[in-house]
């Protein structure tokens, strides 16, 4: 095995990326339950990829057998209905360990220098993710799928002068068709999929080059010992990687449970309109996109104008590349921020939260009302970050991680 991995070595640098990137990578050894999140997220891809090849085996990408050849997977496909239910449950798995994953960024600063590259791959990652899952979404080809489709393509024309034409050239044609159906599908199976795990492998190249942040956002590459080891870092490899078996083994646990009991999750995963075939003359009561748009939905419907509810949609995605350039703090970590960076991020996680509420539930004068304030507290956050933390008082940050 040595004079074969020898033989490899010389060729491909197999063991220097293993030590790099494992056996050899430092990580701070103060970890806690919020780094679970980005080998989980990592987990997800790989059920999502493996469960999707499985699928496209059997699945029809055409408006006529589409809904049909869903069916045959659910019904008479063995094990074909245990694919599904993992591929549509792992979606959105996949958007709540990112959330988390992301959320554990704003809190100890793992945008802030010299992280910035490792933020904007992460952000163009959950950009690739939405277009896949908005692509993904329409391929049953239910109800739901087809109108929400047609609702959020339709924002495209709100655009001046080219909103039309940019419109029809997303459809592919007048309307949502077959051939809408088909170049979704190769987006969603071919395109993005590189696109995604190119944006992971470059995530994971950045995080490695400038090191994993920590909850005291101390660098731990500052104290070394004799042998150029980082005196708070301990190898990723066994140490981490056996951690995040604990991690993987109660997520499966969790993912098991609602793939086996709990699919639909009430409505939210799959919503009972898509158990219908797609209908271009019967809309549906209420359109409303999947659980993890509904929050930059809610936003879209806050603004009366749909030139400006469009901006806004766009801008409240926008906004989170530029979060390294907008917080001026002196340190990292939440844990040694002020007050008011503690009570701004309380009320933007809140205002999200119920923003993502409001856009599954039908708009009614108080629901918009709400969705107005929301929206104003959620760029608040972003607007003011220059000056409440750059005035705050923060506390003094140790030398070295406390654990």
């Amino acid at each position: 095995m040595s004079k074969f991995m020898d033989w490899v070595d010389a060729r491909f640098p197999a063991t220097k990326m293993w030590e790099d990137h494992l056996s050899k990578y430092y990580a701070p050894k103060n970890f806690n339950f919020f780094y679970f999140f980005g080998s989980l997220a990592l987990l997800v891809l790989v059920n999502q990829i493996v469960t999707g090849v499985w699928l496209t085996m059997s699945y029809t990408p055409s408006a006529e057998e589409a809904f049909a050849s869903v069916e045959y997977i659910m019904r008479d496909v063995e094990y074909g209905a245990i694919l599904r239910l993992l591929h549509s449950t792992g979606a959105s798995a996949f958007f709540v360990v990112v959330y988390l994953h992301m959320f554990r960024g704003l809190l100890y600063g793992s945008y802030q220098k010299p992280r910035e590259l490792v933020w904007l791959f992460g952000m163009l990652i959950y950009l690739a993710l939405m277009a896949e899952a908005f692509m993904g979404y329409l391929l049953p080809w239910g109800q739901m799928s087809y109108w929400g489709a047609q609702v959020i393509i339709s924002l495209f024309g709100a655009i001046p002068v080219i909103g039309n034409d940019l419109t029809q050239w997303i459809r592919g044609d007048y309307l949502i068709s077959g051939i809408t159906l088909n170049r979704f599908f190769a987006l969603h199976v071919v395109a993005l999929p590189i696109v995604i795990l190119g944006l992971v492998v470059l995530h994971i190249l950045a995080l490695h080059e400038v090191g994993s942040n920590n909850p005291d956002g101390v660098d731990i590459k500052k104290h070394k010992d004799e042998n150029g080891i980082p005196l708070d870092g301990i190898a990723f490899h066994p140490y981490y990687t056996v951690k995040d078996i604990v991690g993987v083994v109660v997520f499966l646990f969790i993912f098991c449970s609602i793939v086996f009991f709990f699919p639909e999750m009430g409505g939210y995963f799959l919503e009972k309109p898509n158990f219908e075939q797609a209908n271009p003359f019967k809309t549906p009561e209420h359109i409303a996109p999947v659980w993890y748009f509904t929050p930059f939905y809610a936003i879209l419907r806050a603004v009366p104008d749909k030139l400006l509810g469009v901006i806004a949609m766009g801008a409240a995605i926008a906004v989170l590349f530029v979060l390294p350039w907008l917080d001026r703090s002196p340190v990292k970590s939440m844990r040694y921020k002020g007050w008011l960076s503690k009570i701004w991020l309380v009320v933007f996680c809140i205002s999200f939260v119920i923003l993502g509420v409001l856009g599954v539930l039908a708009p009614t004068p108080g629901r918009t009302l709400l969705s107005q304030v929301c929206t104003f507290l959620y760029f608040a956050y972003f607007i003011l970050m220059p000056f409440y933390t750059r005035l705050e008082k923060t506390k003094p940050v140790p030398e070295r991680v406390t654990g």
